[in-house]
């Protein structure tokens, strides 16, 4: 099953919003109707983020060739609204330029631009998965943080690529899932990954977490990524950051997994990453029936920022960024500050500059 694919000049996703109850597949042809997708969080996850803004752009350029329009102007209009919907999102971005790159070409040439961003995306996820279990040896026990498998790209997943990748070499005996409020990706989402392919886990709420990691029951975390500035900053779920704090005093790795567009080389700290705030409601509701007495307000930020110094490695489809914990580890000595995006190339440069 795939979270994202292109049927027919359609985009077909699955909506995450119904899982772990239902399955279901929506088919949408307009890009309206998929930046609705994309900030309702029906598609999300970064390399699956990716893909998706690709395949706006590429059912703009579609339906403006269907309505003899303006291929050029209709796909701009898109890019537009695509890379605004989900503002930390790197991947949306790169996603959406990957494609817009083709358009002197036309229509079909997006298209073409999209469905291979699609194949790439599957092969990333087998090589980032192969590479974080290569550095992580074999941990019995691990921990991840809101949903980075299949569901957050086409195939596969990232961090939940690892932990699928680490069970086949050694079976793990346990895999914890926090649950990841508000929104409960981990519960709802790594839990459904997790037990389809077999793997022994355990969902725990997020301030759980710490007592774990310090108790001695967690040999390693590994989670994605939505943007990695150049120094190695790293923005993911929001909660993140506490479980790199605990890793850190337990002296456990902190494996962060993600593809290489997620690197923001036009973002040299943290600092600089934008944090989406969405709706209060999320936190003061739960499943549409508000918990908080009338008149509580709420703060809401999607993601949180993990410093460089905090983590062992970022492992990318293409090499292992050791970091500031990395000497600790795995013996390697940590990039020096600004160099993470040092040797991604001048082209992909030019595909995330802003």
């Amino acid at each position: 099953m795939r979270a994202i694919d292109w049927q027919d000049d359609t985009v077909v996703i699955v909506d995450q919003t119904l899982l772990p109850h239902r399955v279901e597949h929506l088919a949408l042809r307009e890009p309206a109707e998929l930046i609705v997708a994309i900030k309702r969080l029906a598609v999300r996850g970064a390399m699956a983020l990716g893909v998706a803004g690709a395949m706006g752009v590429a059912l703009a350029a579609v339906r403006a060739r269907e309505r003899g329009e303006n291929v050029g102007a209709a796909a701009r209009a898109a890019a537009r609204l695509l890379a605004a919907a989900r503002p930390t999102a790197t991947n949306l971005f790169w996603g959406v330029e990957q494609a817009m790159m083709a358009l002197p070409g036309g229509a079909s040439a997006v298209v073409g631009a999209a469905l291979a961003l699609r194949d790439a995306d599957i092969a990333a996820n087998r090589a980032i998965g192969e590479r974080g279990a290569d550095l992580l040896g074999r941990p019995a026990r691990v921990l991840t943080h809101c949903n980075a498998g299949a569901l957050a790209a086409v195939e596969i997943g990232t961090a939940l690529g690892v932990v699928a990748e680490l069970h086949r070499r050694s079976p793990l005996t346990m895999t914890y899932a926090t649950e990841t409020r508000p929104l409960l990706q981990g519960a709802r989402l790594t839990a459904w990954e997790l037990g389809q392919a077999g793997i022994p886990h355990r969902v725990v709420v997020d301030g759980a977490a710490a007592g774990l990691i310090l108790g001695g029951e967690i040999d390693a975390v590994v989670v994605g990524a939505d943007r990695i500035a150049a120094n190695g900053d790293t923005a993911n779920k929001v909660g993140t950051l506490a479980h790199a704090l605990a890793a850190a005093r337990a002296g456990i790795p902190f494996l962060v997994a993600a593809p290489e567009a997620t690197i923001a080389a036009d973002t040299a700290t943290g600092a600089g990453i934008p944090i989406e705030e969405r709706d209060e409601d999320e936190v003061l509701s739960v499943d549409g029936h508000r918990i908080a007495p009338p008149g509580a307000r709420a703060v809401n930020p999607a993601f949180d920022v993990t410093p460089a110094e905090l983590i062992t490695a970022v492992v990318t489809e293409r090499r292992t960024l050791p970091l500031g914990r990395a000497a600790e580890a795995t013996g390697s000595a940590p990039q020096a500050a600004g160099s993470v995006a040092a040797t991604i190339g001048s082209k992909r440069g030019e595909a995330i500059r802003r």
